[in-house]
């Protein structure tokens, strides 16, 4: 079911020392914008640090009848939807024009062009993953749009973020990540002791580009896909990567809400966002119904 909304304001938020062209990319959709809908104010506002996409986000959810353009890749859209989400119900309408690395989410979710998409003001409404990340008052929650990963997703993200982005630096990454890798224990809700090596909780098929996690997933399902590799040698872990790359994983396990206790101090990696947990942390994955109004 769409409807259709007149936008009052249009925030264009990007990193403006991205390694991409975000800063280009944002001007050219905002000189568009505001060719196309001259009666609605946009503003572009670039980013000074590390999640301030998020500060951003935030603000600019506060604001009725607002949408929010993140020009980003998966990672920066992550901050911009964690903003919105933390604002509240505002109804806030949020999307995400290409300009980062993998775009996994642009690439799986695309129907039109964006600037089509704004102007037509369809909104349709995508799935969120929750992740609470402890228990009290001290208790962290972020959201996700594509997925919440442990293990060995995590960090081969933190090495592409030392070794550099780029064909040739991510396979040095992804080769000095498996030479390192160590497998991690978790305890799930049963009170079952699990060794892994890597596990994932996804929204949408694809990820990293290349690798088909799933034949069955959709964003908008109500439901996601737990992806769980049980610790083996690591050639069997490599052969893993190889066939998501090659011919997918197939159909995976379904799940609204996956619960498990970490024993070490352990990295998840929320869209390319990495979030540190320590040890012996409750954290509970679970899903969020169409709580993402987006267009595009």
């Amino acid at each position: 079911m769409t409807t259709r909304p007149r936008f009052d304001r249009i925030v264009v938020i990007f990193n403006p020392h991205s390694t991409g062209s975000a800063a280009e990319l944002a001007a050219e959709l905002g000189a568009e914008l505001t060719r196309r809908l001259p009666r609605t104010t946009v503003r572009l506002r670039p980013t000074e640090r590390a999640g301030h996409a998020r500060e951003l986000a935030g603000e600019a959810a506060r604001v009725p009848r607002s949408l929010i353009v993140s020009v980003s890749g998966d990672g920066g859209y992550n901050e911009v939807v964690d903003g919105v989400m933390q604002a509240g119900d505002t109804g806030t309408v949020c999307a995400v024009m290409a300009a980062g690395n993998a775009n996994d989410h642009r690439r799986t979710t695309r129907e039109q062009a964006l600037g089509d998409a704004i102007v037509a003001g369809e909104v349709r409404h995508l799935d969120l993953l929750r992740l609470t990340v402890g228990e009290g008052p001290g208790t962290v929650v972020r959201y996700a749009h594509s997925y919440i990963g442990v293990g060995l997703t995590p960090i081969v993200a933190i090495d592409l973020e030392k070794g550099g982005k780029g064909s040739l630096r991510e396979i040095v990454s992804v080769v000095r990540t498996f030479a390192r890798f160590r497998p991690f224990a978790v305890t799930l809700d049963d009170g079952t002791r699990r060794n892994l090596d890597s596990l994932l909780f996804a929204n949408i098929t694809q990820m990293a580009k290349y690798a088909t996690i799933s034949a069955t997933g959709r964003p908008d399902d109500g439901r996601f896909e737990v992806i769980a590799l049980p610790h083996v040698s690591k050639w069997k872990v490599l052969g893993v990567a190889i066939r998501a790359a090659t011919r997918g994983l197939g159909p995976q396990p379904t799940a609204t809400a996956y619960r498990f206790v970490t024993h070490k101090p352990t990295p998840l990696q929320l869209d390319g966002e990495v979030l540190a947990v320590d040890a012996h942390t409750p954290v509970r994955v679970e899903i969020a119904p169409g709580a993402l109004a987006t267009v595009g």
